[in-house]
C-alpha cells in the first residue's frame, strides 16, 4: 500500500513539473517574441497612445514611447518570470497573475510595434470597444456557466443569441418600443432553452447533437423568416430603434476608466448585474450549493432531497433568458437591424470562454474580454494603417475555440455529471 501511495504522489510529481516546464517555456517564448520580434524589428519612430475621447471633461496627455526598449523591457520581465515559473512551486494565484503579467506585456509590446512611426492609437476607444465587443461574449458565457454547472450541455447559445436578436428587432419594430425589445430577446432565448431541456432532460438526446441541431433550427427559422418577412416588410419589421449610451454621473468623468466602464448602453449595466448575480449566486448562496451539488453528483443531490431534474430545468431556462439578453445587444443595443447570421459564431466563442475560465463566471467574463480586445483591435490597427492586415487578428477568437475545446488551455475540470442525464431509481 505505501509502495502504490508512493508511486501515486511521484506520478502526480510528474505531471506536475511537466506542466510547469511547459507553461514556463511558454511565458519565456512570450518574453522572447517581445524583445527580439516587436522590439528589434519595430519601425523607425514613436508610439502614441490618446487617452481623452472627444468631449471628455478631464483630458489625458498623450503618451509617447519608444518602441525598441519598451519592448525589449517587457521581453525581459516576461523571461524573468517565465523561469520563476519553471523554478519555484508558486500557488494558484500567483501562477495567474504571472500568467496575466505575461499576456499584457505581450499586447503592450505589440501595440507599441504596431502603431511606430503611424498616427496616434485611440488607447481608450480601444478599450471602449473591446467592452462593447465582449458583452454577448461575457452573456453567453455565464449562460453556459449556469447551465453547465447544473449537468447540462449548452451548445446551443449561438442558436439563443441568434433568435434573442431576431425577437428583440421584430418586437421593437412592430411596437415601436425598445423596451418591448429588450424583454423580447430573452424570451426568445428561453424558447430555444426550453427545447434544449425538452429533449435532454426528458428525452435523453445526446446533448452536443442536440445543441448543434438548435443551432442550425435557429438559424433556418431566423433566415426563412427573414425572408419571408422582414425583407419585404423591412420598414414595419425590422427598423428598430437602438439604446444609447447614459453616463453615470461622476464615474463617467474619470478618465480613461470611465469611458469605458461607465459610460454605454443599458446592456453593459444589466451585464455587470448578471455577472454579480451568477458568481455570487452560484458559488455563495444555498442555491447555487444545490446547483454544482447536482452538476456534480445529482444521484448525492437526490438523496438529500433535492430535484436533479426540476433544478437542472431552471437553471437551462435561466441560462437561454441570459443568452437572450446578448442576442437583443447585437441588434437594439448595436447596428439596429436584424440580419442572417449575424451571431457569426459568437455563441461557439462564449462557449469557448467559458471553457478558458474553467467553468467560473468571473473566469468566462475574463476570456471574453479577450477576445473583445482581439475584435476590437483589428478595427483599431485598420485606422492607423497596421501593417499586420485586420482579417488575421479576426481569425484569433475562432481559433482560440478550436484550442479550448480541444482541450489544450490547461487542466480546467468541467462538472462530473456535465452532459450525463438522471434516471431516478
Amino acid at each position: 500500500m505505501t509502495v502504490a501511495s508512493a508511486s501515486v504522489v511521484a506520478a502526480r510529481r510528474t505531471i506536475t513539473v511537466e506542466r510547469r516546464v511547459v507553461i514556463g517555456g511558454l511565458l519565456v517564448v512570450l518574453g522572447l517574441l517581445d524583445a527580439l520580434v516587436f522590439g528589434y524589428l519595430s519601425p523607425p519612430g514613436h508610439a502614441v497612445f490618446s487617452f481623452t475621447l472627444t468631449g471628455a471633461a478631464v483630458s489625458v496627455p498623450n503618451l509617447s514611447v519608444t518602441p525598441r526598449p519598451v519592448c525589449v523591457a517587457l521581453g525581459a520581465l516576461s523571461c524573468v518570470i517565465g523561469a520563476g515559473y519553471v523554478g519555484f512551486r508558486l500557488s494558484r494565484i500567483a501562477r495567474r497573475v504571472a500568467a496575466g503579467v505575461c499576456v499584457a506585456a505581450l499586447a503592450v509590446a505589440f501595440l507599441c510595434w504596431a502603431d511606430a512611426g503611424r498616427i496616434p492609437l485611440p488607447f481608450t476607444s480601444l478599450l471602449s470597444t473591446t467592452v462593447d465587443s465582449a458583452i454577448p461574449l461575457m452573456l453567453g458565457a455565464l449562460s453556459g456557466c449556469l447551465c453547465e454547472r447544473s449537468g447540462v450541455i449548452n451548445v446551443a447559445i449561438e442558436g439563443q443569441l441568434l433568435t434573442g436578436a431576431f425577437g428583440a428587432a421584430v418586437v421593437a419594430s412592430a411596437f415601436g418600443s425598445i423596451w418591448l425589445g429588450l424583454l423580447a430577446g430573452p424570451l426568445c432565448g428561453v424558447l430555444i432553452a426550453a427545447l434544449l431541456g425538452l429533449f435532454a432532460l426528458r428525452y435523453r438526446v445526446d446533448q452536443i447533437v442536440l445543441g448543434i441541431v438548435l443551432d442550425l433550427f435557429a438559424s433556418g427559422i431566423t433566415a426563412y423568416l427573414y425572408d419571408a418577412a422582414l425583407v419585404p416588410f423591412a420598414n414595419r419589421l425590422n427598423s428598430p430603434a437602438t439604446f444609447g449610451a447614459y453616463k453615470i454621473p461622476l464615474l463617467g468623468d474619470i478618465p480613461i476608466v470611465g469611458p469605458v466602464l461607465f459610460d454605454s448602453t443599458i446592456f453593459l449595466y444589466i451585464t455587470y448585474v448578471a455577472i454579480f448575480a451568477v458568481q455570487v449566486g452560484l458559488f455563495s448562496t444555498r442555491w447555487g450549493l444545490r446547483v454544482r451539488s447536482v452538476g456534480e453528483h445529482p444521484t448525492a443531490a437526490d438523496t438529500v432531497g433535492i430535484n436533479v431534474n426540476a433544478t437542472r430545468w431552471r437553471n437551462v431556462l435561466l441560462g437561454g433568458a441570459v443568452a437572450g439578453i446578448g442576442g437583443a445587444y447585437l441588434t437594439i443595443g448595436s447596428v439596429g437591424a436584424f440580419g442572417k447570421t449575424m451571431s457569426s459564431g459568437l455563441g461557439f466563442i462564449a462557449l469557448a470562454a467559458m471553457i478558458f475560465g474553467r467553468w467560473t463566471p468571473l473566469g468566462g467574463v475574463a476570456a471574453a474580454l479577450l477576445f473583445g480586445f482581439m475584435t476590437a483591435l483589428s478595427g483599431v490597427l485598420g485606422t492607423i494603417n497596421s501593417p499586420i492586415p485586420s482579417d488575421v487578428l479576426l481569425m484569433f477568437p475562432y481559433v482560440a475555440t478550436i484550442v479550448a475545446v480541444a482541450g489544450l488551455v490547461g487542466r480546467g475540470r468541467p462538472p462530473k455529471a456535465d452532459g450525463q442525464p438522471y434516471i431516478k431509481t
